[in-house]
Parts: structure tokens; sequence; C-alpha cells
């Protein structure tokens, strides 16, 4: 059920069945897919930041080595190691199912935080030097996918508005659906 909005007054909303109403939805819609589309680049850079940071010795701050003791015998690099090759797997194979399937998921982000998870752990096991590069090229791997699918998608999607707004503006109306 729509709402009805009062009639327009100088600056105010237009009613929501317009073709004025639909424009600015459109055009909200393609203004927040294309900022959406350098998501998967932040994510990128933040992790690449922290990757320098973890590389210039901040694990060692954030980690120290009375908390590692209180938190007990870390697992063997082996095992660390082993994860990192199955997240990295499945992180890309979920990506690519998102991309082919064309779902909008906001999720690089989360992928940073898992990652560097692995600096936190290769660290509590006294292998962050062996392993450093490990992590960060399972990182720039799996956000690299992940920005690639996430600026795919809002590009596909800003097309389709584009076409669509055109429509509006040309019929003042939106097209019958088939």
């Amino acid at each position: 059920m729509k709402m009805k909005l009062q009639p327009t007054t100088a600056g105010a909303p237009p009613e929501p069945d317009t073709p004025e109403a639909l424009l600015d939805d459109i055009d909200r819609e393609i203004r927040r897919l294309s900022r959406f589309s350098s998501r998967g680049l932040w994510a990128l850079a933040l992790f690449l930041v922290i990757s320098i940071l973890v590389g210039n010795g901040v694990a060692s701050v954030i980690l120290p080595d009375r908390i590692v003791a209180v938190l007990g015998k870390p697992p063997s690099p082996w095992a660390i190691s082993l994860l990192l090759v199955v997240y990295t797997f499945f992180a890309i194979i979920l990506s690519l199912s998102r991309f082919m399937g064309g779902i909008e998921h906001r999720s690089s982000f989360c992928h940073v935080g898992y990652l560097t998870a692995f600096f936190l752990f290769y660290h509590g096991a006294r292998a962050l030097n062996d392993n450093y590069w490990a992590v960060v090229g399972a990182g720039v791997t799996i956000l690299g996918v992940e920005s690639y699918r996430i600026w795919s998608y809002c590009h596909e999607t800003i097309a389709r508005r584009q076409a669509l707004l055109a429509h509006v503006r040309r019929t003042g109306r939106l097209p019958a659906e088939e």
C-alpha cells in the first residue's frame, strides 16, 4: 500500500506516483550504486594498510606476549596455513557464486577482519615472519575478486537503471512488465 504525500509545494517532495518521483527514485539508486561500487577498493586499501602496519611490527603491540600466554597454546603454523588455504578457496568460490548470481552483497570488510585474524594467529604461533606474504597474497586475491564482483554488479545495475531513467524521461512512466 503506497502512502500518498500532501500536494507538492516549493521544495517539497513530489507525489509518489508522478514521473518526477520516479526520476528521483531512479536517480537516487544510481547515486547509491555509484558510491557502493568503490566499496571493494576501500576494503582492499584498508587491508593493505593493516598489512603494512603488521609488517612493521604492530602485531606485537596489539597482541603482546602476556595476552598470547593467557590465551594458551596457539595452533601450529601448519594448521593455520591449512585453514588459510581452505578459507581462501571458499571465499573465492563464494564471491564467484555471488558474481554469477548477480547478488548485491556487502561482505568485503568482513574479509579484512578474517585476514587480520590470520596475522594475529601467526603472530601468536611465532610464525608471522614466515607466513606474512601468504596472508597478504590471500588477502589481495580475495579482496581483488570481491572488489571486481562489487564493481561489476554496480555498473551492470547502473546501466539498467540509466536505461530505465531514459524511458521514464521519454514516456513519463515505467515500462510495461514482460
